[in-house]
Parts: C-alpha cells; structure tokens; sequence
C-alpha cells in the first residue's frame, strides 16, 4: 500500500511520526460507460469557460473562493499550507472518550496508522494505552483541504484512525416520524424477538458476505454479450405490512437455523 498522508500523531507532549493508509477500497462494483445511444460513442465532458465558450486546459484552471456575488478570490496550494502549517501535518488528539459513547454515525472512512521511522515506542505505547483502558483518541487533522474530527482506535496491532463528522455535519433525527409505542405492550413479542435475534447471532466475519447483487447484474450483462435475452423473472419485494407480529415472529423462529456461537 503506498501512504495516503504522512505526518505524526500527537497528544500531550507526546509526538509520533506516523504514515498513513486508507483501509477500505472500493472493490466488486462494475463501472459503467456513458454511449450516444446513436451511434455507441462516448460521451466525455469538457471544462468549458462559460464566458468565452471554448475548452480550458488543465494548467489554466485555479481554484476561487467567491467572497462576493461574482467575485473571486484565487486561493494556491501555498494558501491552504499557510492556514495552518501544524495542522496540515499533525492529527492532534485533543481529548480521550470511552469507545462505547460514540454512535456509529458520526464515522466516514477508515484509515490505517503505522509508525514511521524511529516511532515504534510511542506508537507501541500510544496503542497499548487504548487497548488496556477501552478509549479511543478524539482528534482533528486536515486532509485534502479539509479539516475533519477522527477517531483513533487499536485494531489488534494497528492503530486505526476513523475520519468522523463535526456535530454540526450530522443531521438532527428529531423531525422524522418515529414510532410512538409503549415498550411493555411489547414484552410478548419482544421476548420472541430476542430468541430469535440470540438464534440468527454468529461472531462478525466480514469475509462471510459478498455482493450478491453485483454478481447477479454481471449474469445479465455476460448473457447480453451472448446475444441472449436475460429470462429471470423481477420480483418485488413482500409488502411491508405486518397485521399480526406475534405470527410473523413465530414463523421466523421456525425457519431460522441455530447459528453456532463460538
């Protein structure tokens, strides 16, 4: 894996000089091309100077900020190194938080922290830390132009750093129409969607799922390229609603196998 940022982890007085690497990809989807339906030909897209009409090249395109309707300010790469020359190299942890308080919402992407040169120690140390008093870092660090909150975390000997959203990125849930039921008219039912929640349990192993949906389009596409019409029947899904819950329950429990828990 080739590094997508270097610079050093620090908190407190503490620094440590660390690559970093994404640790997701995207992988298993099928890219698609735009045709003219005409003639088949690609369909590309030009930056066009909307005042002049013609074709700009690439060397002559800059980055503006609009300050004022139709007034602009040129902003170079120097510009945004000088906003804050630290922050463009450090992922600083500013404070520290139990792992279990922080909602899965918040997180954006992964990324793989490893130690850089000389930094085995501190890193060693740092990762350790978290890993004995179930914390995690809260930090902020600038990547592409951009300064986002992360999460710091060890993933058995790695340190994982979650780019995560501001409070302020996160929408408030409060203006859905959430469901307005009391809990212990429930207990029934609740009770035999627990055993059938504790039935379907298995330990987590990312592996044992795949794209399904994926590999059904590549069929299609693979029979299309044939010259065969693809004959699988589309089917909508079951309606949603449930008149009696205690039945649908019973019925998921007979048909769900006994998963093995290790």
């Amino acid at each position: 894996m080739r590094p997508t940022w270097s610079g050093a982890v620090s908190f407190g007085l503490v620094n440590i000089p660390v690559q970093m690497y994404s640790a997701s990809q995207e992988k298993g989807g099928l890219k698609f091309h735009l045709l003219h339906e005409k003639d088949m030909s690609p369909v590309g897209y030009a930056k066009v100077c909307k005042t002049e009409g013609v074709e700009i090249p690439p060397d002559e395109i800059v980055r503006a900020y609009e300050y004022e309707k139709g007034q602009y300010v040129v902003v170079t790469e120097e510009d945004f190194g000088r906003a804050n020359a630290r922050k463009t190299k450090t992922i600083e942890i500013l404070d520290f938080a139990c792992a279990d308080e922080i909602d899965s919402v918040y997180f954006e992407k992964p990324y793989y922290l490893a130690p850089d040169k000389g930094a085995d120690k501190p890193y060693a140390l740092l990762l350790e830390t978290l890993r004995r008093s179930n914390k995690v870092g809260i930090a902020k660090f600038v990547l592409r132009d951009r300064e986002s909150l992360g999460i710091i975390k060890p993933s058995g000997n790695v340190l994982v750093l979650n780019q995560a959203r501001f409070g302020s990125e996160v929408r408030d849930a409060s203006t859905l129409k959430l469901p307005e039921v009391e809990v212990g008219s429930l207990e029934r039912e609740l009770e035999m969607a627990e055993s059938l929640v504790d039935r379907m349990t298995v330990p987590f192993n990312p592996t044992a799922y795949r794209d399904t949906y994926t590999e059904e389009l590549r069929r299609t596409i693979e029979s299309k390229t044939n010259g065969l019409t693809p004959t699988e029947k589309l089917e909508e899904p079951a309606a949603a609603e449930v008149r009696d819950l205690m039945a649908v329950l019973k019925a998921s429990l007979e048909e769900a196998p006994t998963r093995a828990v290790a």
